[in-house]
């Protein structure tokens, strides 16, 4: 009976050698590799798109708290100041009184 056992159990671990073996000598032919690469690429593109999606999702939540605390602080909404066609003089870019020349030569 002991020897039954055994013998069935060397039949197992044989079979389950084999295929491991047959598997890791597929995954090293050029096909394998080329399944394997194209694989690891989806899995990236996934993740930097999910990526950007976090950061996009961030970057609405941080604008609304900004917005929020001009709104505190001034009592002007800034999305009402952009509907009403109002612009900030602060980030104009500043005229020019003349060339340098004109200047040099004045």
């Amino acid at each position: 009976m002991k020897r039954l056992f055994w013998l069935g159990v060397g039949m197992v671990a044989g079979v389950a050698l084999s295929r491991k073996a047959k598997e890791t000598a597929k995954q090293a032919t050029p096909a394998g590799i080329a399944g394997n690469l194209g694989e690891a690429i989806s899995e990236l593109a996934g993740a930097i798109g999910s990526f950007g999606a976090d950061v996009r999702a961030g970057m609405s939540e941080r604008e609304e708290e900004l917005t929020e605390v001009v709104e505190q602080r001034s009592g002007v909404s800034p999305v009402a100041r952009h509907a009403l066609g109002v612009r900030d003089e602060r980030h104009r870019p500043a005229r020019s009184s003349g060339t340098r020349a004109n200047r040099a030569g004045s």
